[in-house]
């Protein structure tokens, strides 16, 4: 006779992009047995999309990770102990970096989408290297646009969000948020849009997607002509003088130099490159320019395609010249609690750029393109030793079979991991991380402004197997390699008896003086922290203690506005109580809340002023006038690589029965193309690139445009060491083929053509 098992109750949040919605869950027998959205979490407040549901497939499947291994020399895998691992790692680790210097060592990944405590004791590694070579999907994505706030706004930390939920006037373009998110609550906030008869909304796509369909107005371009259209949209605003002159000449520099380089743009040629109504675009703009409260949307739609760097600067200006900025329903900076983001300006020269390429970190990230170049043809100064963390770049980076080469050739390759992967089942070892849902974790996107927020989430399910938090994973790790010793006995007694009354005064001036001592353990506060007072934490949650520091970094920062917040307190112990109140809130917590005048503070140059004008920008926008969108008959249509769909989520779902649709993911085309090649929905073709070339399934979408393709991303899994499961997209994908300053990848425009298969 069976006893049944007690039903629990819990909250968490989604793991799956970057909004993190709070979640209600109930737990049967360690595992997930229904997940709706938190009534209770200070911002989704119980949104919820279909993806969320099916979190059980992640939590629980065949490839996951229970013991650390080592592969052998027929390329088998034999679990060891976590004595052994660590300390052989540790010893290879410090041979390569004392026989070939920092420049042998990169890390890959760290974080994911929801993993960012662990990342936070990773990055340490780096320094125990003696290495700056971070590469992660964020430099795959968003360093474009990094780099542009660095030139606006004084420092590549500064980042941007938009108010769409309160503009009466939207432009979304390359985002499809229906199905992407990256907005608050992002499917009821396009339908609370939609019926509002007051309120504008445009999407910029060259399909039909589930945003367009709910736009006033789609603007169906051309793949790949977002910076003709968007450079001819602002000199429509500057011929027609539809710009703010008051918020120009408060709040910016530049403004002439702007004038001067974009009226020099062929308004309707550009137009009719992008394929669209030159008087619809008039009529956007003058719009756009005349509501009281507008906003620009953006998001891998032209941060992956032709001129990147360019796209990220230009969508700016349609909102900064219209003085749509600092104000509710507009573009806003806002505030950073956990540090993702660092400012390396290439001009100054001690951020130091890689052999091969000589390519300069952004925001403090490298860019995965280049990386296989790094490991291959860097000659002595090549890296030799790679550690992957939370990523799996064989299949999520451009150019899987660069990727294979030079990870083959690696000395030393490490995978930290939930599950055997396709990077894991190339390592030398494979290190079995707890999941998001066994141990503390949270995730450093807290994007919102003025009222931004934090998610601790708090360990659901007993841990599976004998894997380990990253936390201890890297502490160990660093204690093996020598770099900080095992036990600081007078950090951990003073720890013990200190406590939140004093503000851990008498811990915190201890561990200064410790510093003070010996500077060259500053690197690794985050594990000298987790080892000390880190285990006078309640729940285990040592891992967390790092978040007190931070805490009172942003409480010294921010003081009025995490008082306005509701947050009772000092000066002096304002930090500790909302460390408090983040370790006990389960549904998450408001940091600070602002007032909008306070986005002018979140500039960085000392006199609070925007430089509009960027050199670098404007040679690329007068190199528009010599780009040509010509195809060749051999590569005659553009792939839309990447796409966001129903059932797709990154890497994070192995399982290929978690998905209730397209198992496939299937390429998307227009009828009439799919006429001409003769094929029909469910058929298959070959795709081929410059590149590559994988096998696809046919799906007719009426929503395309002639000579445009899509497919997913997320596919292409090895689960359970079967066959792959739909396209491996980064065959198609060459790593040369980026944008010059960003590397960025341009995956939304990939040349390729389509064949029939031949008996």
């Amino acid at each position: 006779m069976t006893t049944a098992t007690a039903i629990k109750q819990d909250v968490t949040a989604c793991i799956l992009c970057s909004r993190n919605c709070g979640l209600s869950v109930e737990i049967e027998d360690n595992r997930f047995k229904k997940i709706k959205g938190d009534d209770q979490h200070p911002f989704s407040q119980g949104y919820i999309c279909q993806k969320a549901a099916r979190l059980q497939y992640y939590q629980q499947h065949a490839d996951r990770l229970t013991s650390p291994l080592k592969r052998q020399a027929d390329g088998s895998f034999e679990e060891i102990s976590w004595e052994q691992a660590i300390q052989e790692i540790a010893e290879q680790l410090v041979q390569i970096r004392n026989s070939h210097g920092g420049t042998a060592f990169a890390s890959v990944g760290g974080g994911g989408q929801g993993n960012h405590l662990g990342a936070a004791y990773g990055r340490q590694l780096l320094y125990a290297m003696k290495s700056f070579y971070s590469y992660n999907s964020l430099a795959q994505e968003k360093t474009g646009d990094f780099w542009v706030n660095g030139r606006l706004f004084g420092s590549q930390a500064c980042h941007t969000t938009e108010d769409v939920e309160h503009a009466d006037y939207v432009l979304f373009i390359g985002t499809n948020p229906f199905q992407a998110h990256g907005i608050p609550n992002a499917r009821d906030t396009l339908k609370h849009i939609k019926k509002d008869p007051n309120r504008t909304m445009v999407v910029f796509d060259p399909r039909v997607t589930e945003t367009a369909k709910q736009a006033d107005i789609h603007v169906q371009l051309k793949p790949g002509t977002d910076a003709y259209l968007m450079s001819a949209m602002i000199a429509i605003m500057l011929q027609e003088g539809l710009y703010d002159q008051q918020f120009i000449q408060q709040h910016t520099h530049g403004f002439n130099q702007i004038k001067q380089a974009f009226l020099a743009v062929p308004i309707e040629e550009y137009i009719q490159k992008a394929d669209v109504s030159v008087e619809l675009i008039y009529q956007i703009v003058r719009d756009f320019a005349k509501a009281q409260r507008a906003c620009v949307r953006i998001d891998l739609g032209i941060q992956h395609t032709l001129n990147t760097t360019l796209n990220g600067y230009l969508e700016k200006l349609l909102y900064l010249l219209t003085g749509n900025f600092g104000k509710q329903g507009a573009n806003n900076l806002h505030t950073m609690f956990i540090p993702i983001l660092s400012n390396t300006d290439e001009r100054n020269p001690k951020y130091r750029r890689t052999v091969h390429h000589k390519m300069f970190p952004i925001s403090g990230f490298f860019p995965p393109n280049i990386l296989p170049d790094e490991i291959l043809k860097a000659g002595e100064k090549r890296v030799r030793a790679v550690f992957v963390d939370s990523c799996n770049p064989l299949l999520t980076y451009p150019d899987t079979a660069a990727y294979e080469q030079a990870f083959q050739s690696l000395e030393l390759l490490v995978v930290v991991d939930v599950a055997m992967t396709e990077t894991a089942r190339m390592a030398h070892y494979v290190l079995p991380a707890h999941s998001q849902f066994e141990k503390w974790e949270f995730t450093g996107f807290n994007l919102e402004f003025p009222k931004n927020g934090f998610h601790l989430r708090h360990p659901l399910f007993k841990a599976q197997g004998n894997s380990l938090p990253e936390a201890e994973i890297y502490t160990r790790l660093l204690e093996a390699m020598q770099v900080i010793p095992p036990q600081f006995p007078i950090l951990s007694k003073i720890a013990e008896k200190d406590s939140a009354n004093t503000a851990y005064l008498a811990y915190f001036g201890a561990l200064g003086v410790s510093f003070a001592k010996n500077k060259k353990l500053i690197p690794y506060a985050a594990s000298i922290v987790y080892r000390t007072l880190g285990k006078t934490l309640p729940n285990d949650a040592a891992s967390t203690a790092l978040l007190l520091p931070l805490c009172m970094q942003y409480t010294a920062q921010h003081y009025k506005a995490v008082k306005q917040a509701g947050y009772k307190g000092n000066r002096f112990n304002l930090g500790v109580k909302l460390f408090q109140t983040i370790l006990q809130q389960r549904s998450g917590v408001v940091l600070s809340q602002h007032d909008y005048a306070d986005v002018w503070e979140l500039i960085a140059y000392k006199d609070k002023k925007i430089r509009l004008a960027i050199p670098e920008m404007f040679i690329e926008l007068a190199q528009l006038k010599q780009g040509s969108m010509t195809l060749t008959t051999d590569y005659p249509f553009i792939l839309l690589a990447g796409e966001r769909r129903s059932y797709n989520a990154n890497q994070i779902y192995r399982d290929p029965t978690w998905r209730k649709v397209d198992a496939e993911g299937r390429l998307r085309m227009n009828p009439e193309d799919a006429q001409t090649l003769g094929v029909e929905t469910g058929q298959m073709l070959h795709c081929i690139s410059e590149h590559g070339k994988i096998q696809v399934t046919v799906e007719l979408d009426e929503g395309m445009r002639k000579g445009v393709v899509s497919l997913p991303h997320g596919y292409g899994l090895r689960y359970r060491g079967g066959e792959p499961i739909g396209p491996q997209l980064n065959r198609l994908t060459s790593a040369q083929h980026c944008d010059p300053l960003s590397k960025t990848p341009y995956h939304k425009y990939v040349p390729v053509r389509l064949e029939r298969l031949t008996a």
